[in-house]
């Protein structure tokens, strides 16, 4: 797919076209597909440290938590059942990613977005008027097939609709909607727990429809992407869409790159197989690895159950929502940083900035909890001040991760893949990602209970790996455009040595070789 209004490095050509109003609007309509993600990660940890929510579906964590406070703290979450509900989820979104791919390629990617929207809706309506677990649970698995169909499309979308110049700021669009999706709930949990009766879960939970309505309205009325057209072989509609896009009439260079790209890519029958090839080894190890890591930076944690974390280190039920939307607020204001900053200052270095902060961040928070709660969790009285510096150091690690490995874990691994292998790429970096951060969500309150403070050096310790692993082996992607993003792996250090000179021709060059000038024809 798109070269989209690009400069190719490799021979100083430049493709016209200026960012227009109609991308502008079209990429934010688009972004918003990352407010149910959002919305259901910050809702999840909000309902489960509401006691009238726990005392009706988890009854035996309702027990611990109103049980003497002088009790081990840190376990008093542990419980199989609750972490199924929030995880759950995952599960479903890593099954429907691999579905999502055949239909991004075949049907576009409006269609992904739209089936995400309405999977979503679903979800919303049964967890909304859920009476029993198993009804949390079947929602909970809806919920997740609607944001493995839209994670799937929407940074595909994204990158190939943006002019390579603004690529990043308008594909950290998805990210920002995620941290937008996260403080709306957090919010909203804080005002919904204080409603008498205690069902103020029930507008938490079923309040996702709203997201679920916008991504489905949104997916109706945006545009495909030129290169999702040609793919499909609407080559005229592509044309004037193209233009339409550029805001200028000469696009006949890039539209015929574009085509040659697409015909490439037609030539490939089996693009999970081929992801198994030499040449694709550095995007297939992105594919995998920065997923991974994004989920092992610990953010989830922080973010899925931020009111129960802060319930465990001391903090009331109020108080702890209240200081889920302070992190909530620092993660929206970081990501618009990454906006301002990732196509000014280049990804690597707000990865290894941000992995630097992270590290910091963990090892105080270590300190700090376990100066307080020790080994047998039991902390006594917690000074203010005390709650205070751990507020503080937890908001400039979620600083860090959101303007570093939260925009940069989808647009990377979004704009590093051919267009043959494109959608197969993106939904194994999806489903590594829901995987992962299925695991995580799974064993975390388990993990909090056994390793106690040493739960924190524990992500502080995949943190260090995960920046030296960057710093080596991660090459700049910045102001390059996607059709000519195999010229970074053969001039890097170590992935040189997977790509040939004859791989990844730019501008199509392989199949202007075999057909002459009859692509110009099309």
């Amino acid at each position: 797919m798109p070269a989209v209004g690009g400069f190719d490095k490799g021979n100083g050509r430049e493709y016209p076209g200026n960012l227009t109003p109609f991308v502008t609007v079209t990429c934010i309509v688009a972004a918003m597909g990352g407010l149910i993600f959002g919305y259901d990660i910050g809702i999840s940890g909000g309902v489960t440290s509401m006691p009238s929510f726990l005392k009706k579906f988890f009854p035996s964590v309702y027990k611990k938590q109103q049980a003497n406070a002088t009790t081990n703290q840190y376990c008093q979450y542990d419980s199989e059942k609750l972490t199924m509900f929030t995880s759950s989820l995952y599960l479903a979104a890593l099954l429907s990613s691999l579905v999502a791919s055949r239909v991004t390629r075949q049907f576009g990617r409006k269609l992904s977005m739209l089936f995400g929207g309405l999977l979503f809706l679903v979800g919303a309506l049964l967890n909304g008027f859920a009476q029993k677990v198993w009804m949390l649970i079947v929602g909970r698995l809806f919920l997740g097939f609607g944001i493995g169909f839209a994670n799937q499309s929407v940074p595909l979308y994204l990158s190939e609709m943006a002019p390579y110049k603004y690529r990043g700021a308008l594909n950290i669009g998805f990210q920002l909607s995620i941290t937008i999706g996260i403080l709306i709930a957090n919010v909203l949990n804080y005002f919904f727990a204080k409603i008498k009766g205690g069902w103020g879960w029930r507008l938490s939970l079923g309040g996702a429809m709203v997201p679920a309505l916008i991504i489905t309205v949104g997916s109706l009325v945006l545009p495909d992407t030129p290169n999702s057209m040609i793919e499909r072989g609407q080559h005229d509609e592509a044309r004037e869409k193209l233009k339409k896009v550029r805001g200028v009439d000469d696009v006949d260079e890039e539209f015929n790159d574009l085509v040659a790209a697409s015909e490439a890519s037609k030539q490939v029958e089996h693009p999970w197989r081929n992801l198994l090839q030499r040449k694709y080894r550095p995007h297939l190890t992105m594919a995998i690895l920065i997923p991974f890591f994004q989920q092992f930076t610990g953010i989830n944690v922080i973010m899925f159950y931020a009111p129960v974390l802060f319930n465990t280190i001391g903090f009331g039920n109020n108080a702890s929502l209240m200081s889920a939307v302070i992190t909530g607020i620092v993660n929206v204001v970081a990501t618009m940083v990454s906006i301002y900053g990732v196509d000014k200052w280049g990804r690597r270095f707000l990865f290894l900035e941000g992995g630097v902060q992270m590290m910091i961040c963990q090892a105080v928070v270590a300190a700090c909890i376990g100066a307080k709660f020790g080994v047998d969790g039991n902390p006594g009285e917690l000074p203010k001040w005390y709650a205070i510096v751990v507020v503080l150091f937890i908001c400039i690690y979620v600083s860090g991760f959101a303007w570093s490995w939260g925009p940069l874990g989808w647009l990377v691994p979004s704009e590093i893949f051919p267009l043959e292998i494109r959608s197969a790429a993106q939904s194994i970096n999806v489903s590594v990602n829901m995987a992962f951060t299925f695991l995580v969500a799974q064993v975390f309150l388990n993990m909090l209970c056994h390793l106690k403070f040493g739960l924190f050096l524990f992500f502080a310790f995949f943190v260090l790996v995960m920046s030296i692993f960057v710093y080596f082996f991660l090459p700049e992607t910045k102001g390059i455009p996607i059709e000519e993003m195999g010229q970074v792996w053969k001039n890097h250090w170590f992935w040189c040595r997977y790509v040939g000179e004859g791989d990844f021709v730019p501008n199509g060059g392989m199949e202007m070789a075999k057909g002459g000038n009859g692509i110009k024809n099309v």
